[in-house]
């Protein structure tokens, strides 16, 4: 694990293998580790010749830990992701991210179209356009005395995934009140590289594959049977579709 500073906040990454970079950016409340190492996503990408890199979030893992909402909007966490590719030295990448991460994925194309060769949005479809919800009941949960306070079944689940992850709670809640920013039709018809959309069949988080992949100009979608928002990340389908994309 290396680290370094990303405007004013200490960022965690990790790279692996050797060949044409690609860099993976994890969901909320997860971590590099979790997300793309223990899920074999690393060993898998190595194996098929990428240089693999990999980071934590700010407020996750082994980076900084901010309390301040208005210290995570997903733009300013896809600049994160722009200045580790600065700090590397690579001038343009494949992108892959899940949940959360496939949120700052899109902004980080929006943004910086000639940073990205080809993009795969993964456990975040139509929900990227309509949003999320549930952000304060998820916060509420996350900064509850115990999970055993906690009512709402969904939030729960959240409370419960960030103590397996061993976060920190306080920065996760912070996150959570800020980074679920939606992101309008008229934004992704911008983007121009090429996109796979992927998702579980049974993922609510996600929302349908199709209404993102019609909403970006070219984009190819696939739909994970029997699959949700929590199993569907190590998938084998997810990760022969995904190697076949970058193909």
């Amino acid at each position: 694990m290396h680290k370094f500073n990303s405007g004013g906040v200490e960022i965690a990454y990790q790279e692996a293998g050797e060949g044409p970079p690609i860099l993976l950016i994890h969901g909320f409340a997860s971590n590099a580790r979790v997300n793309w190492w223990d899920t074999s996503w690393v060993r898998t990408l190595t194996e098929a010749g990428r240089r693999v890199v990999s980071f934590d979030h700010r407020g996750h893992g082994a980076s900084e830990k901010l309390y301040d909402s208005a210290r995570y909007p997903a733009a300013e966490m896809a600049e994160d992701a722009r200045r580790l590719l600065d700090h590397l030295g690579i001038a343009e990448a494949d992108v892959m991210g899940y949940s959360m991460g496939a949120r700052v994925s899109a902004f980080l194309t929006i943004a910086h179209p000639n940073r990205v060769r080809r993009a795969v949005f993964a456990g975040l479809a139509s929900r990227m356009i309509t949003g999320v919800g549930g952000a304060e009941a998820i916060a509420k949960a996350l900064e509850a005395p115990s999970r055993n306070d906690v009512s709402d079944i969904g939030a729960r689940a959240f409370r419960i995934f960030a103590e397996q992850t061993k976060s920190d709670l306080k920065a996760l809640a912070a996150c959570i009140r800020s980074s679920r920013e939606k992101i309008t039709v008229e934004e992704l018809a911008t983007i121009r590289v090429p996109v796979l959309v992927v998702a579980g069949e049974k993922d609510d988080v996600a929302g349908d594959v199709e209404t993102l992949v019609k909403a970006i100009p070219g984009a190819r979608g696939v739909v994970l049977p029997n699959r949700n928002h929590m199993n569907a990340v190590g998938d084998r389908g997810y990760k022969d579709a995904v190697l076949a994309f970058l193909a």
